[in-house]
C-alpha cells in the first residue's frame, strides 16, 4: 500500500496554487515589475510593467504551465494573529502539448521576490520542483535557460547538478552588446543518482 503524502513543501518553503485573486495579482505584478529580475531572464524588451501586463502573465500562469505555484514562508504558528504565509517567489514548469508530451521533457521558470533573494530560497524551489518533475510528473528531462551575463545563474545551475546543454551564440541584444543564449539540462537517472548520493529525499 503507497503512504498517502504530502509532497507540496520543503525544508524551509511550501508550495501553494496560485489564486485568481486581489492578493495574488499584486504579488505577481510586484516580482514582473523587478527589471532587474526580469533583464535576467527573459527576451522581450524592457518596458516598465503595467498591471495589465502582469495579469496577462498571470492568466498564464493558470492556465498553461504543467505545474505553476507560489513558494512561501510558512506562517509562525506560535503568532496569535494567524499571519498567512509569505510568498516570496514563482515557479513554474512549463506545460506539455498533446503532440510532444511523449518527450516527457519542460523548462523551469523561476522568479524571486527581490528581500528574498541571497538566501538559498531560489535554490531550495529548484530541487523542489525537480523532484517534482522527475518523481511525480514522471518527466524524463528538466531544463532551464539563462543568458551568457547573468553569471550567477550559470554557477548556481551547475551547482545544484544540471549540465550545460547548449549555447545559441550572440541570440539575446542587451544593454547595448551581444550575449549568448545559454541552456541547462538534467535526466531522471542523474537527478536519482544526485539523491542517492547525497542520501536524501526531494522533500526533505
Amino acid at each position: 500500500m503507497i503512504k498517502p503524502v504530502d509532497p507540496f513543501h520543503s525544508k524551509r518553503l511550501l508550495y501553494r496554487a496560485i489564486e485568481d485573486n486581489a492578493d495574488d495579482e499584486n504579488f505577481i505584478y510586484e516580482v514582473q515589475r523587478d527589471a532587474e529580475a526580469q533583464s535576467g531572464s527573459q527576451f522581450s524588451i524592457l518596458t516598465p510593467e503595467s498591471k495589465k501586463t502582469s495579469n496577462r502573465f498571470k492568466q498564464y500562469l493558470l492556465e498553461q504551465p504543467l505545474l505553476a505555484v507560489i513558494f512561501c514562508l510558512p506562517s509562525d504558528v506560535s503568532r496569535p494573529d494567524g499571519q498567512a504565509p509569505t510568498p516570496v517567489g514563482i515557479i513554474s514548469l512549463r506545460g506539455l502539448t498533446p503532440t510532444s508530451a511523449q518527450h516527457r521533457y519542460s523548462y523551469i521558470s523561476i522568479d524571486v521576490l527581490r528581500p528574498y533573494r541571497g538566501q538559498g530560497y531560489g535554490s531550495e524551489a529548484i530541487e523542489w520542483i525537480l523532484g517534482y518533475g522527475f518523481q511525480m510528473a514522471n518527466l524524463h528531462r528538466i531544463g532551464i535557460e539563462t543568458f551568457s551575463y547573468n553569471t550567477g545563474a550559470m554557477k548556481l545551475y551547475e551547482k545544484l547538478g544540471f549540465r550545460p546543454e547548449g549555447c545559441r551564440r550572440e541570440e539575446v541584444w542587451f544593454d547595448g552588446g551581444w550575449h549568448d543564449h545559454i541552456t541547462f539540462g538534467m535526466l531522471e537517472n542523474e537527478w536519482r543518482e544526485k539523491m542517492q548520493k547525497e542520501q536524501k529525499g526531494w522533500r526533505v
